[in-house]
């Protein structure tokens, strides 16, 4: 048998609250291959149609397969690019809210276990700005 090694998963959520019900939000934010239009960084697909076993590339090194999905969200695990090492992946979901208002989810989930405190705390604050500008782009572009 194999010795697991100790995990500290670090969990980063952000959201971002539209007046538009949740069946309209999801078409505009949820397309696997759109996410260019939300971080600024070529995403071209590799495989599939955008739905579960489709892979991206984004920029020209991170490799993301989409390893979940239900109605309203995906989930993909970055299996080349910098942060693979760390087990990597992520969550982009719309809720409904009522009948006239959803919130936008990013999740983000990476085991910093191998990190030091600098570490954890820089990347913490890399992700919550980039992924925040993310569902900032994604509010704009559902209000347009």
């Amino acid at each position: 048998m194999s010795e697991q090694r100790g995990a500290d998963y670090a969990v980063i959520e952000i959201r971002g609250d539209v007046d538009r019900p949740v069946g309209e939000v999801w078409p505009i934010v949820g397309g696997f291959f759109d996410l260019d239009k939300w971080l600024g960084v070529p995403c071209v697909a590799q495989s599939g149609d955008g739905g579960i076993g489709s892979i991206r590339l984004v920029g020209d090194a991170i490799i993301e397969p989409m390893i979940g999905a239900t109605q309203y969200s995906y989930t993909y695990a970055q299996t080349e690019g910098p942060m693979a090492p760390f087990f990597y992946h992520g969550t982009v979901a719309c809720e409904g809210r009522g009948e006239a208002r959803a919130t936008i989810v990013y999740t983000l989930v990476y085991d910093q276990s191998s990190m030091d405190a600098q570490k954890r705390a820089s990347e913490r604050t890399r992700i919550e700005a980039r992924f925040g500008g993310a569902i900032e782009a994604m509010k704009r572009a559902v209000l347009a």
